[in-house]
């Protein structure tokens, strides 16, 4: 079993109570738009992280994550991406892939709004931990956290850090 924490959009922001989950957590996603390095360097001090560079993200950023992370842990195969759409409305760049290579979690970040939905066409999960840092219109800093287990998500939950600052 792996506890995952995923976050994304924290815009170069990462306080104690992001950290507080972080180190609960068995590995932490972060889907793009990271900001200074310093926030994934944090994290990867405390726990293995798996990241995508996001639209706001420099070079030393792309040269250090990718575009695209798919792999495939407890048996549930993953894809995280920064700007992916969501069911019925993915990103041109990656409908036909999706169609072909259907992970069971999708996941992406960029619209700042916490999103889990179930793709019915598709059969997979998409998820959208909203923005965990201050930059941006959500009111609300928010993270997902959840189980995979032998190809099961398991206990997802929604964390609400705080008002945006």
């Amino acid at each position: 079993m792996k506890k995952i924490l995923l976050l994304s959009d924290t815009h170069s922001y990462i306080d104690d109570q992001i950290l507080k989950f972080v180190k609960q957590a068995d590995e932490v996603w972060h889907a793009g738009d990271i900001g200074n390095l310093t926030v994934t360097d944090t994290i990867k001090k405390l726990k293995p992280l798996r990241a995508v560079f996001g639209n706001i993200d420099g070079e030393d950023a792309r040269s250090e994550f990718p575009l695209d992370a798919k792999f495939s842990i407890e048996d549930v195969s993953v894809w995280i991406t920064h700007i992916g759409g969501y069911p019925n409305r993915y990103n041109q760049r990656i409908r036909e892939d999706i169609a072909k290579n259907t992970p069971k979690i999708f996941i992406s970040g960029h619209s700042h709004i916490l999103k889990v939905q179930f793709d019915k066409k598709l059969k997979l999960l998409h998820l959208n931990p909203g923005a965990a840092g201050n930059h941006g219109f959500h009111k609300i800093r928010t993270m997902l956290r959840f189980q995979l287990e032998k190809g099961e998500i398991k206990n997802l939950e929604i964390i609400e850090l705080a008002k945006r600052g």
